[in-house]
């Protein structure tokens, strides 16, 4: 078994420590001095060195080669993630007392010491105020804030910060090289930038994409890390900028084929928007490019990032546009067509179809829902489907932007939504999801209703009669969306 790349080029000096010379300087000193203390805290992102100068300064307090192959009897690590209880710090504290073996410290190097309990940080506050001369503390952590101020006192604490990238993309290429790895300064680049300022994860990185054939290239990374490809990001946001639905549509189309998840298209997007402002090279106006980004940031923690996702671009893209430019972005064959109306598929061709209702968002919606039972009759109808629209956005505004998009037709028993798009078809006919739909019908009007949803990628989507009274581009903005989710209203 090969040894991998990060543990085969880990420093062995402090000399060898690249991006941390504010420390390795100060302990390089201390080191020539002999001004040693009891005590340090290493506190810092992962992967920048921690661990290394912790295990590098043990050898060099007793005048030891470094070895990293070799288990010193009096050189002790501890994972305390492992070994977080009141019992192993006990255990530690009786053998501190016990001399060293053959060195003349003996060194413990508590590894994320802030996984420790209560209990056992104060079990180590006491070895740490009264040290026995030959014992030395190097405790580690990522997570210094959940560290005991009093652990802290009685510590000298070295800050670490992630590493310049022009430093790491430096190293990694001195590994390539020494390697014999083919890879291009592109394909570095992003290795880096995914590192986030870690050597471990970018030489992790490295040495997974090694075994390409060929040289190794920026597409190369981008498929082993999951990201979006340049030109595929450059389509989707020239469709935001050109009010193009349906190039909206078709690049996360090909993204899902590509396997990006919605969550890191858009990440990738925000860090293109923010660019573009820094630069001031923007495509579309910048208070749209604001919001838009201010919509990203909140997909990757959604219920659903893709729908987030998609709803976030279709609506900045609706923004400052007027019905009959977006309805032309539309692909024709979802398009409603006065001259040549289309031929409805024998599935649904039965069925009495009704247009799509205008949702009425109020304030007083749960007030509504209080009332609807009593006021439906236990008829779902073009009436109370708004009412249903509105429960459903104050318990699940996702599935409620979905819905929104569908045709309903309301038969005795039955809703039947035909949806354009299959990817929310697909959401929506989740068995959990239409059941919570059907409970919700049953809500508002008291009616058991079953749900079904039907595809049919030739529905027609149809605008809403009532225009807006000015011309404002608030109301430009009404109409448009009324033209793609199946009607709105302004809130009130």
């Amino acid at each position: 078994m090969g040894k991998a790349l990060y543990r085969k080029h880990r420093p062995k000096k402090l000399s060898e420590i690249i991006g941390q010379e504010h420390i390795t300087d100060t302990l390089s000193h201390a080191l020539k001095s002999g001004a040693i203390s009891h005590a340090y805290l290493l506190t810092g992102p992962r992967g920048v060195g921690k661990t290394s100068i912790a295990r590098i300064l043990a050898y060099e307090f007793n005048g030891l080669p470094y070895d990293e192959e070799a288990t010193h009897l009096d050189i002790i690590e501890i994972d305390a993630a492992s070994n977080r209880r009141i019992d192993e710090i006990r255990e530690l504290k009786e053998r501190v007392n016990i001399a060293p073996t053959s060195a003349k410290y003996k060194v413990y190097i508590i590894d994320e010491v802030h996984m420790l309990t209560k209990e056992a940080f104060n079990a180590l506050l006491k070895t740490l105020e009264e040290p026995p001369e030959h014992v030395i503390f190097i405790l580690a952590t990522t997570e210094a804030h959940k560290v005991p101020d009093t652990i802290i006192s009685r510590t000298q604490r070295f800050t670490f910060k992630p590493v310049d990238s022009d430093k790491v993309v430096a190293h990694l290429k001195s590994i390539a090289k020494n390697e014999g790895i083919d890879i291009n300064d592109a394909a570095l680049e992003l290795i880096a930038a995914h590192g986030d300022g870690s050597f471990r994860d970018s030489i992790s990185l490295l040495d997974q994409v090694r075994h390409t054939n060929g040289q190794i290239t920026l597409k190369n990374v981008q498929q082993a890390v999951g990201q979006a490809p340049d030109e595929l990001l450059s389509d989707l946001l020239a469709g935001v900028g050109q009010h193009n639905i349906q190039s909206i549509n078709t690049s996360l189309m090909s993204l899902r084929s590509h396997g990006v998840q919605a969550a890191q298209v858009a990440r990738q997007v925000s860090k293109l928007l923010r660019q573009e402002i820094i630069t001031q090279q923007s495509t579309i106006p910048i208070t749209q490019e604001l919001e838009l980004l201010g919509e990203l940031l909140q997909v990757p923690g959604a219920h659903d990032p893709a729908v987030a996702l998609e709803l976030a671009l279709y609506n900045s893209a609706l923004q400052g546009t007027d019905s009959k430019a977006v309805s032309e972005t539309i692909p024709t064959e979802k398009q409603a067509s006065s001259e040549e109306p289309q031929e409805k598929p024998k599935t649904v061709e039965k069925i009495q179809t009704s247009k799509p209702i205008v949702t009425e968002v109020k304030n007083d919606t749960t007030n509504k829902l209080r009332s609807a039972s009593k006021d439906s009759n236990g008829v779902l109808d073009e009436e109370t489907w708004p009412e249903v629209l509105n429960a459903l956005k104050a318990k699940h505004n996702t599935l409620y932007g979905i819905a929104r998009m569908a045709t309903p037709r309301f038969l005795t028993d039955k809703l039947i939504l035909t949806f354009t798009f299959g990817f929310h078809h697909k959401r929506l006919n989740d068995a959990k999801n239409k059941q919570l739909l059907q409970d919700i019908i049953a809500q508002v009007t008291g009616a058991n209703i079953e749900v079904e949803c039907l595809l049919d990628s030739n529905t027609e989507l149809v605008h809403t009669t009532t225009k807006p009274e000015s011309k404002d581009s608030a109301n430009l903005n009404l109409e448009t969306i009324s033209n793609i989710f199946g009607g709105a209203e302004i809130v009130e």
